[in-house]
């Protein structure tokens, strides 16, 4: 294969380089048991405060702990009344005990007691994360029928600075105002800080306090309706604006977003738009491996890596 096309498909579109038959994964040990926690609160139960207390806390905390934030709309206490929730939801590497004396250490203001906690095998975590209700079997990741279809979109952001409190009300009441896009606050930090940008093509490291996913789903067909939801999420995606890295806009792969750019003629140009906020200043040198091994640019698609002409 060659050390520069491995070091290019691994976070670098692979489709972009060929199509890959097969992978060597190296495993890494897990604890026997993980613990999971999932607590939500509302705007008007003070999440505010929490959430300015979890910019701070998520990306800097125990190695063994990920706590992701996710902002959702609930209804009110009043009739046709929408309020934001933000549930703070966490796995910890180790055993319940544990977890509580790092967030009573870290994270008081939370307040997580025992009984908020699920002790699992981290194959179980999978299933947590999916979205299943505890206790589901295992064996449902062996269905390949899928339960529930929808149309959805996507969109990404990276925060390098903690937004301020009158930033994160704007924000709040913007989610509220804009109706049906959610947002998931992914901390990064730890580890990820620790391996240089340059060390494979995902550039997105040091520097960087949490990612945001914005999503939104749909199950209604119809291209009015497709319109609707995609200006929904096109609009806050342009309000977070000022809260997030800029020159360029950086943007995670995983969230495919055409939106940012794509390529129509399959030019260096257009390629540009869109690689140096997925590889930042990684793209150049996956422009000329492509270049080296693909001159033809048969292995393309609407956000491929573009050849060098």
């Amino acid at each position: 294969m060659g050390e520069d096309r491995f070091w290019a498909v691994r976070g670098g579109g692979a489709a972009s380089f060929g199509v890959v038959l097969g992978y060597k994964i190296q495993l890494v040990p897990v604890p026997e048991r993980v613990t999971v926690f999932n607590v939500g609160i509302t705007i008007g139960e003070g999440a505010v405060d929490l959430i300015m207390k979890w910019q701070s806390f998520a990306s800097s905390t125990d190695r063994d702990l990920f706590v992701r934030l996710t902002l959702t709309l609930v209804n009110g206490t009043k009739p046709g009344e929408k309020a934001v929730l933000a549930s703070f939801i966490g796995m910890y590497l180790g055993r319940s005990d544990k977890l509580l004396n790092v967030m009573n250490r870290s994270f008081p203001e939370l307040k997580l007691k025992k009984t908020d906690c699920t002790e699992m095998r981290w194959i179980d975590s999978v299933l947590f994360w999916a979205g299943y209700p505890i206790g589901t079997p295992t064996s449902v990741l062996l269905n390949p029928i899928v339960a529930k279809k929808m149309f959805m979109k996507r969109k990404s952001d990276y925060v390098k600075r903690p937004i301020s409190r009158t930033g994160l009300g704007l924000i709040l009441k913007k989610l509220v105002e804009v109706e049906k896009v959610e947002m998931n606050w992914n901390p990064y930090g730890g580890r990820m800080g620790e391996i240089p940008s340059s060390r494979t093509p995902f550039p997105h490291r040091a520097g960087n306090l949490f990612n945001i996913e914005y999503l939104i789903d749909w199950s209604e067909a119809g291209d009015k309706v497709e319109k609707d939801y995609l200006a929904r999420a096109k609009e806050m995606y342009e309000f977070m604006a000022p809260y997030v890295s800029s020159n360029p806009r950086e943007a995670y792969l995983n969230y495919r977003d055409l939106d940012i750019g794509s390529s129509v003629n399959s030019t260096y140009e257009e390629g540009k738009i869109y690689g140096a906020k997925y590889f930042k200043n990684n793209f150049e040198r996956l422009v000329n491996i492509k270049t080296s091994i693909d001159a033809e640019n048969f292995w393309r698609n609407e956000q491929s890596i573009p050849v060098r002409r």
